[in-house]
Order: C-alpha cells, then sequence, then structure tokens
C-alpha cells in the first residue's frame, strides 16, 4: 500500500539503507501478500528471512530512537520558514511536497527535500530539490515541489492540481508532469499571476475510474484549487468530469479524447486531440497516398478505441474503402463486447488476408493491469509485416519502442513532435529544462496548463475561470500553437501530424520520425 511505501521510505532514511535493502523488504512483503489470505500474521511469523527481519528490527530501534532525539532537539533543529504551516495528510495519493509519489525517482536530497517541506522547513526544502535537480533534471515532480516550496515562502499563490497514473504507468505520468511543471515554471518566474505563484498539487489516480472519481470529490472539497489538469485515460475523465461539473471547477484533460466527454457541461475542457482529427488524418493518408483499401481494425474495446474504431469506419466508407469483417478484439475481459476467448492472432491474420485485407488498424489502449499489451504486441508480431500498420496516440511511448521490429513501419497521428513547429520556444525550453525532448503528452499538458493560466490572469474564481476559458475571445499561444475552445469545451483546429516508427541508421534502436508529405 503507499502508507507501507512510505514507512519503507522512512525506514531508508533513518538507518541509510540502499535501494536494494528497501527493495529485498518490498518483495519479500508484496510476495507474502499475494501468497497469504491473512498475510499480517503469517508474514510476520515465517516468511521473511533473517536479513530482512534484522533491517526491520534495527529500524524499529532507530525509528524510535529518532524520533526521541528529533523530538527533544525540534526548537533547535527545525526552522519553521514557511510563512503558514500546512496540515498533510501522507497515503492519501495527494501531495504538494510533503510525500514522494515518483518513488523510483529520488534519492537522499529529494527526500530530505520533502522530510523539511513537512516540516514546514521551506527554505530547505528549496535547497534540497535544488541539489536533487542538479543530478536529476529530468524529474517534473522535484521542480513543482521546488516551485511550490518558493511560492509557500512568498506565501501569495494560487492552485491548481494534476492528476496523472503515477501507480500504473509512472512513464506517462512523468510526460504529463514535465507540461504541468514548465508551464509552473515559467510563469512563477516571471513573477506569477498578478503577482501570485501557481502552486500544483500531484495526484495520482492509477489511470482508475474509482481513484479519479475519489480524488475528483477531494479537489472539488478544497476550494483553495482552483482547475484540475487531467486526467489521462478517457475512462477516468469520464468518471471525474461529472463530480467536477456538480462541484464547479475546470478539468483539462491534455490526452483524454473520447467523444462523449465534452459533452458533460460547461467545466469540462481539453487540449487533447479530438477522435475525428486523429482517425481522419491516418485514414486519409492510408487511402490517398498509400492506395490502400480494405482495413482490418484490432481494437482494445474501451471508451476510447470504441469511438476510434467507429469514426476510422466511417471515414473508410465515405472514401469508397472496406473495412474487413474479421474480427480482432484483443479486450483482456470477458465483459468487453465481441470479446473473443479463443482469440489467436495468428489465425487473425491469415483469414484476414484470405477476406482482401491490406492494413491493419491497431487501436491499443495502453494499461498494464488489463494486460492488453500483450495481446496487442502478439497481433503484430503475427502480422510479420504482411500488412501496412497504423495506430492511434497511445501507441506513440517508449514501451512501444522496444518492440521496434515489430511494429517498424506503424503509422500514427500526434498533435506535436519535436520537428513539427521549429520556431516554437516551447521545444528549446523544453530541452534545456528536461535535458532532452519531450513527446506530445507533455505538449499538450503544457498547453493545458497555459490555457488555465491564462484564464487565471482574466479571473482567480472557480466559475470566473470557466467563464473566461468559454469567451469567444479567449486565446493563448501554446506549444501546439494557438489554444481555443468551441461551445463544447473541445479544442479549435487541433493540429494533426503523422509519424512512422522507424530504425535509426547504424543501429538496433527505432524512434518516430515524422512523415513529410
Amino acid at each position: 500500500s503507499d502508507k507501507i511505501r512510505v514507512d519503507l521510505q522512512r525506514l531508508q532514511q533513518v538507518l541509510g539503507l540502499t535501494d536494494e535493502g528497501v527493495a529485498l523488504i518490498e518483495a519479500a512483503i508484496i510476495t507474502e501478500l499475494q501468497t497469504h489470505k491473512n498475510p499480517i500474521f503469517k508474514y510476520i511469523s515465517n516468511s521473511l528471512n533473517r536479513q530482512i527481519w534484522n533491517y526491520i528490527g534495527v529500524g524499529i530501534m532507530g525509528m524510535v530512537l529518532g524520533g526521541i532525539s528529533v523530538a527533544m532537539l525540534r526548537p533547535q533543529s527545525i526552522s519553521k520558514s514557511c510563512p503558514v504551516l500546512e496540515e498533510y495528510i501522507t497515503g492519501d495519493r495527494i501531495s504538494i511536497g510533503e510525500e514522494i509519489l515518483l518513488i523510483q525517482d529520488t534519492n537522499r536530497d529529494k527526500q530530505a527535500g520533502v522530510a523539511a517541506f513537512a516540516n514546514g522547513d521551506c527554505q530547505t526544502a528549496i535547497k534540497k530539490f535544488k541539489d536533487y535537480r542538479q543530478v536529476n533534471s529530468t524529474d517534473p515532480e522535484a521542480l513543482i515541489y521546488l516551485n511550490n516550496a518558493i511560492a509557500i515562502l512568498k506565501g501569495e499563490y494560487l492552485k491548481i492540481a494534476v492528476s496523472v497514473p503515477i501507480g500504473t504507468h509512472p512513464n506517462i505520468a512523468k510526460e504529463m508532469l514535465r507540461g504541468v511543471a514548465q508551464a509552473q515554471d515559467e510563469v512563477n518566474n516571471i513573477g506569477g499571476i498578478d503577482k501570485k505563484l501557481l502552486k500544483v498539487a500531484i495526484a495520482n489516480d492509477d489511470n482508475n475510474p474509482t481513484e479519479a472519481l475519489n480524488l475528483a470529490n477531494s479537489f472539488v472539497e478544497d476550494t483553495n484549487i482552483l482547475a484540475v489538469v487531467g486526467h489521462n485515460s478517457s475512462n477516468a475523465s469520464n468518471s471525474a468530469a461529472s463530480v467536477y461539473e456538480q462541484g464547479g471547477l475546470v478539468m483539462m484533460s491534455p490526452t483524454s479524447y473520447a467523444q462523449d466527454i465534452s459533452s458533460i457541461g460547461n467545466y469540462i475542457f481539453r487540449t487533447a486531440p479530438s477522435i475525428e482529427s486523429i482517425t481522419e488524418s491516418v485514414a486519409l493518408y492510408a487511402i490517398n497516398k498509400m492506395n490502400k483499401n480494405n482495413f482490418l481494425i484490432c481494437v482494445d474495446q474501451n471508451v476510447d478505441n470504441g469511438a476510434v474504431k467507429n469514426n476510422f469506419t466511417q471515414i473508410v466508407k465515405k472514401t469508397g474503402g472496406t473495412i474487413n469483417p474479421i474480427g480482432c478484439n484483443f479486450s483482456s475481459s470477458k465483459l468487453s463486447p465481441r470479446f473473443d476467448p479463443n482469440f489467436n492472432p495468428s489465425t487473425i491474420i491469415s483469414q484476414a488476408q484470405n477476406s482482401g485485407a491490406d492494413s491493419l488498424l491497431l487501436a491499443h489502449y495502453v494499461d498494464k493491469s488489463r494486460d492488453t499489451t500483450r495481446q496487442g504486441l502478439a497481433v503484430v508480431k503475427a502480422n510479420q509485416g504482411q500488412l501496412s500498420l497504423f495506430g492511434t496516440p497511445a501507441i506513440f511511448t517508449g514501451e512501444s519502442l522496444q518492440e521496434g521490429k515489430h511494429i517498424n513501419g506503424i503509422i500514427i497521428s500526434v498533435p506535436w513532435h519535436s520537428q513539427a513547429f521549429p520556431d516554437n520556444p516551447f521545444e528549446q525550453k523544453a530541452r534545456k529544462l528536461w535535458g532532452g525532448t519531450v513527446n506530445w503528452r507533455t505538449a499538450t499538458s503544457y498547453d493545458a496548463t497555459k490555457a488555465i493560466i491564462a484564464g487565471l490572469q482574466k479571473s482567480n474564481t472557480r466559475e470566473g475561470l470557466k467563464e473566461a476559458l468559454r469567451d469567444s475571445d479567449f486565446s493563448v499561444d501554446g506549444a501546439t500553437g494557438t489554444i481555443q475552445f468551441d461551445r463544447s469545451g473541445d479544442r479549435v483546429n487541433t493540429p494533426m501530424f503523422l509519424v512512422q516508427v522507424q530504425k535509426k541508421p547504424g543501429t538496433n534502436t527505432y524512434e518516430f520520425v515524422p512523415i513529410k508529405d
């Protein structure tokens, strides 16, 4: 659980344990929790090896002695430099700097920064977060916490939140957080919004609809939060959107592109591309430029990809193409429509070819918990380059490139690429800030935050922000060009760019390369 992870972090700090030592403890606990129905007593009684129990025994003594010494020395050793001391709840999936959510990215400085932050010592927290960023500049959580500590130290700030899938998709979470962090850093470095700095609460929803719903309720109840950037998946966004609407809190999703989100209400916005723009750009290129006319659609049936399939089908039929009749649903849930318990990728590819297919659209939902990554990969492995491959923006991940030889040549559409906007300062600033290039999720998350900042410059109330964003004259320049919203809250004229997976010359690695018309 999150609480046990926090306890392990504290144990590590007290004892100075290595990451390997903590990993031993964590692995044993996880193994026992998975093995026993009533694990609490069983793993205590007979399961953990002697070395781990030695760690924990010494750790308990160290934590007790450390707690006593800290309590005795507190007036002298801890400086309460923050002008306003806040009470923090650890293990609640939300943090503004009092706990580490990206637990895979940490060291002693980051841990010390979080501890100082939680104790109300903003000056030490600022120093430690800066020290940490000297050795790990790619961590967006640390930059957000750094800016939060500076904002609290100043005492004047506006607060927003961002919700990302840290537990299930840490890389996607970091991509989104980098966009939010960059926008926060930029506005705070120029004095903030009407002299008030921007403070950002980070939340982990795991792309889980229930967790997203719970977090949405928490955000609505915190009247200091003026807007939320998120969520990542459309399942999570759909679940939370009605809560935001009823609570009068702006939600701005940078990555959810299911159609029905924008119909929920007046407080729901997004900088993500529309389903229509995603499917149209791919379908028309396949038909008009590559002369493809018979498409097998393999789908992980969910709210995003169901809409992708429907829209793609409509466009193909309008242009005289054909949707291959062979069913290909690799959803892992037996409750999913048209789920085939005898799913066999090789048979599907063979049957599709025999019925005239020349192309394969892979509408893939990236979610480890549903095991569709493995099934989607099985489809493209079975294809062996026989059908031309096309896909959705969800495929644009580092994990996808690790399977480059199987998806080599796949064409997808994205709303941003580092080479698509050569004169836009966003990419140069991002490269300098993060030490490398970023991807489309960072760009649309940056745009979502930029739009909220621009709205807050007109009004720093929840209702006023909503009205500012819905104003027909609202406009702000972002990473993907000019940001404006239509009456539904969707982005107007979202740019789309086709990219293709190609092998880097002279290497065994792959990359997404823009297609030049």
